[in-house]
């Protein structure tokens, strides 16, 4: 459900409410049955939200909710978390993946958190995927935003800028090349996937005149793999716009904003997270809490159908892989 605050309840609501059919066929929502109550009274939508515990019949046309421990006993105000939201929203997350390694699920999709009410009820961890990644005790993620024109992954997420170089080693590039071919062929179904590898500096360093990131780490990372597949540095400016024009599947970007900048020009409305290295389907909107218009009857579900709608073919790709 993410944030109960945030626009999470509400897109969740807007979704099952257009799309009853094949796209939520058999989807549980995990979170708080009041606070989704809450918000599709606040819509004014006739639908019919109902409890769930697993071995239960799905009914057509309901929105199905397990409902966690933290039962929210006053109205959540919206735009407003706090520690309560916070323990509503780390144990959905909890029950979510206990779900799914039990085989009472095969996806998780998650709408938007609030990291700081996480970290007030008592989680250490700085986001969803740090505590996905905690919860099935894997070691190494990646972050890839996944849409119809353009894939992107990231070698580096969250951290300031001016420390993103010193972070950049041959070992952590190629790491991230590797687990973006293997999410290509397993995920997406693409045998021979083309990778475009991003530089750091501009021009891709013109051979050293403006940094040698390129030629230090990134280059020797890419000669790594087989120049079918894989090739780079390209510079920056323009490797977005001819992967998005078809010339490569994907490309992975040193820095948070290298990537995201031309990936939501392109995709804001229906790009998808995806979280690469875990042993179970993640995927999860492209956008934040957004806070200002939670209650304001204004959030667009698109990005959450897509999640949902890429969950189920990632899902279907990787059973026909072990079928094969």
């Amino acid at each position: 459900m993410g944030c109960p605050a945030g626009i999470g309840p509400e897109i969740i609501c807007r979704l099952f409410d257009r799309e009853q059919g094949a796209l939520t066929r058999n989807c549980i929502v995990v979170g708080d049955i009041h606070v989704l109550e809450q918000a599709a009274a606040c819509l004014g939508l006739n639908l019919p939200i109902v409890s769930w515990i697993p071995g239960q019949a799905l009914v057509t046309g309901t929105l199905p909710v397990r409902q966690v421990q933290t039962v929210r006993s006053e109205p959540v105000r919206w735009g407003q978390p706090d520690a309560n939201t916070g323990r509503i929203m780390g144990q959905a997350v909890e029950m979510a993946v206990a779900m799914v390694t039990s085989g009472a699920g095969r996806a998780i999709v998650t709408c938007p958190i609030s990291k700081k009410s996480l970290q007030q009820a008592g989680y250490p961890y700085p986001g969803h995927t740090e505590m996905l990644a905690r919860l099935t005790s894997t070691q190494r993620v990646r972050m890839m935003m996944a849409g119809p024109r353009l894939k992107v992954v990231l070698v580096t997420i969250h951290v300031p800028l001016a420390q993103v170089s010193a972070l950049l080693t041959q070992e952590e590039v190629e790491d991230c090349i590797a687990m973006t071919l293997a999410a290509l062929q397993q995920d997406f179904a693409l045998s021979a996937p083309r990778i475009a590898v991003a530089g750091l500096n501009p021009h891709s360093s013109e051979d050293g005149l403006f940094g040698d990131e390129e030629q230090r780490i990134i280059e020797p990372a890419v000669r790594a793999f087989s120049s079918d597949q894989v090739s780079g540095p390209w510079p920056p400016d323009t490797i977005f716009y001819k992967a998005a024009a078809g010339g490569f599947d994907a490309v992975v970007a040193m820095y948070h904003d290298q990537g995201l900048i031309p990936f939501k020009m392109l995709h804001f409305e229906d790009g998808v997270n995806v979280t690469l290295g875990l042993p179970l389907v993640r995927t999860s909107v492209d956008h934040g809490t957004a806070y200002d218009i939670a209650g304001c009857n204004r959030a667009d579900p698109s990005s959450l159908m897509a999640a949902l709608a890429a969950a189920r073919t990632i899902s279907a790709n990787r059973q026909q892989e072990d079928r094969t």
